[in-house]
Order: structure tokens, then sequence, then C-alpha cells
């Protein structure tokens, strides 16, 4: 009797050995040795940007579609999509990308310029940014972001070629304006020249790049009424309250009224019209009115932990390609992030850029997610320790 009963009890402990064994491989086959905290507070992020779109996006959803689920209901189908392509592409070895950097970069400056012939780009506010294609709309110059960061780290990994790597930034930069996009424009800008820096660039001709871009820039901003009344507006606020002034008022409106704790979930005033592009770049002021300055700062050390561990995954990357790879995309979060929040506290000029996983926008929402899953890959093949090039 006893030694049919251990008899069992050694079959039972191998077949939970067996199940406990299939489990952990599943399990390991499914996440590896990505980075799984990027991956949880990214799920977070991408959660509460649905949240806070079926919040802000109502009333003018109900205003113009008569649905007030209209946005968030696109919204979620990208995020679907997106989170879908962050797992795909966290399994794709990140070396691939630089074997088709090229033909991806290429494919997405026809892009560009397609979307600014007449008849083909949507104009919506007086700028060609869009691409409908049935009920998808795609924008270009949210694809060039990430097929730039591809291009520019397969240049900058032979170091022969960095004063080259100029010509796409430029390249780029210009078909933007074309459209025009200044605040998209900044955002590609920074990440060719922050990929440009960390390559080992001589300090005297990144400095010397950063001056053209600052003219260059001023010019663009000084020869626009619409950009310079912005500029003016910042230093002039309550100069014209019902004109050029309305939407950055609307917006301190929004942020002062939620205190310190905030209105509460969907108790947003501003978000009934009052406050332009609720959903979409002006989307954090709805927030903090909800859920007040604690809030807000709890969605802002989501996004700084986020960064932390995109630094640490370029960091620790196991070659040049990846790390001047992974430099480009964290940086393009962390600016992207950083104008918008500053934008909306006044801190710098209204620039229209969105705020990533909280801005209502399918393209922007799945190309963060797919350069996301870029990083979980890197992340794979991590070294300890990392460091930069030696400058010239």
């Amino acid at each position: 009797m006893v030694a049919g009963w251990r008899y069992f009890s050694n079959i039972w402990i191998m077949v939970s050995h067996n199940l406990r064994r299939r489990k952990n491989s599943s399990r390991q086959l499914f996440l590896g040795n990505i980075d799984k905290k990027l991956l949880f507070v990214t799920l977070i992020l991408v959660v509460l940007g649905l949240i806070a779109i079926a919040d802000a996006s109502a009333p003018q959803a109900l205003n113009v579609f008569n649905d007030k689920y209209y946005y968030i209901k696109q919204q979620i189908v990208w995020a679907v999509a997106g989170v879908a392509a962050l797992f795909v592409v966290s399994k794709i070895n990140y070396k691939f990308w630089k074997k088709i950097s090229i033909v991806f970069f290429g494919l997405s400056v026809v892009l560009l310029v397609v979307v600014l012939i007449p008849g083909i780009g949507t104009k919506v506010y007086g700028a060609r940014r869009w691409l409908i294609f049935g009920p998808i709309s795609i924008q270009p110059s949210e694809l060039v972001k990430l097929t730039l960061a591809f291009f520019m780290a397969y240049l900058l990994e032979n170091r022969d070629k960095i004063l080259r790597s100029f010509i796409p930034v430029v390249l780029v930069s210009v078909l933007i304006m074309l459209e025009p996009d200044l605040g998209t424009n900044i955002i590609v800008l920074v990440i060719g020249l922050s990929q440009i820096f960390v390559s080992g660039i001589k300090i005297s001709y990144f400095i010397g790049s950063l001056v053209v871009g600052a003219l260059s820039g001023l010019a663009l901003i000084f020869t626009s009424e619409y950009r310079r009344n912005r500029l003016l507006t910042f230093f002039k606020v309550s100069q014209d309250p019902l004109g050029k002034d309305y939407h950055i008022r609307q917006i301190l409106l929004a942020l002062g009224s939620g205190g310190l704790f905030g209105r509460g979930l969907g108790q947003s005033l501003q978000k009934y019209l009052f406050l332009p592009e609720a959903a979409t770049d002006s989307i954090f002021a709805v927030i903090v009115e909800e859920v007040g300055f604690v809030g807000g700062l709890v969605i802002i050390g989501l996004f700084i932990y986020l960064i932390y561990r995109g630094i640490r995954i370029a960091k620790n990357a196991p070659d040049d390609f990846s790390r001047i790879l992974a430099t480009g995309i964290i940086i393009w979060i962390s600016s992207q992030t950083l104008l918008n929040m500053g934008s909306i506290v006044s801190l710098v000029p209204l620039t229209g850029i969105p705020l990533p996983f909280f801005s209502y926008g399918g393209s922007a929402l799945c190309m963060i997610l797919i350069s996301i899953g870029i990083l979980l890959n890197i992340s794979r093949f991590s070294k300890q320790s990392g460091s930069l090039l030696k400058r010239k």
C-alpha cells in the first residue's frame, strides 16, 4: 500500500514539475529577457490614455458625430493594434531594422512628398498632414520620426558618415515645414541632432548645427503670422482674451480649477467645448482639472520612469547601432512629452505637439508602441555597462 502511494506520489511530482517547466518556458517565450518594467509602465500609460480620451473627447464627439464614444472606439482599435505590434516587434532582432532602414526611410520621405499634393493630402486647419485611405488616416510625419531614427542609426554607426547624416535631417525638416508643422519639425530635429551628438561628432560642429537650427526656427516663426502670434501670446498673456490668448487662458483655467486633488474623474467643465483640442494637444489640462496637481504628478512620474528605463536600455545597448537607435527613440518620447506638458503649464509657447499615449491619434500611438517594442528587443541583448563613443 505504501509502495503504491509512493509510486503515484512520484508520478504526480513529475507531472507537476513538467507543467511548471512548460509554464515557465511559455512565459520565457512570451516575455523573454525583455525589460518587463518598461513593458508594464507602457501598458499602464496606454490604459490611462484610453480612459483620458474616453472622458475628454465625449462632448466633442457628441457634438460632431452624435456619438460620444466615436473617438474612443477608434482609439481602442489603434491601441489594440499597437500593443499587438509592440509584442511582435519585441521578438524581431533589432539588427533587422538596420537592413531595411534605407527602404523604410525612403518610403516615409515619399509619403511626406505625397501628402503635400493637393487632392491627395488632406488639409486640416490650413495644413496638409494627413493621408486618408477609406476609414484609415495616416500622418506621415509620425512615421518619419521612427524611420529617421532607423536611418540615422544606420549612418552614424559608421563614424566616417557623421557629417553626411545632417542631410536626411534637413531633408525631412524642410518637407515637414512645407505642410507646415513646426511642432513636429522640432521633434524631428531633436531626434536627429541627439543621435548625431551621441555618435561622437566634434562639439564645434554640433554647436554650429544648433545655432543654425535656432536661427532657422526664429526665421520660420517671424515669417508666419500664426506662429508669431503664438510666440507673442506666450510673452503677453491676457492681451486678447477672446482671440489670440483664448486657448492658453482656457488651459490655465482648467489647471487652476483642478486644485490639489481635482474636480473628480469625469467632472471637467473645460472639456465641454470651452477648451480647444481637449482630446488631443490639450488633454493634459483636462486630466489635471479632474485629478488635480497630485494626479498630474503621478502621470509625470510614470513618464519619468518610462524615460529612465529607456535611458538604461540605451546605455547598456550591445552595439553602436542599437545604442544610437535607442537614444533616438527615447529622446523622441521624452522631448515630445516635455514640450507638450511645458506648453500646457505655459513654460514654452503652444506648439500643437500631442502628448504620447494620451492624445487622440491612432498613427501616433501605434508608432510610439512600435518604438517601445524595439527598445524591448534591444533590452534582450543589453550588457551591464555601456559607454558613449570617444569624441573626435
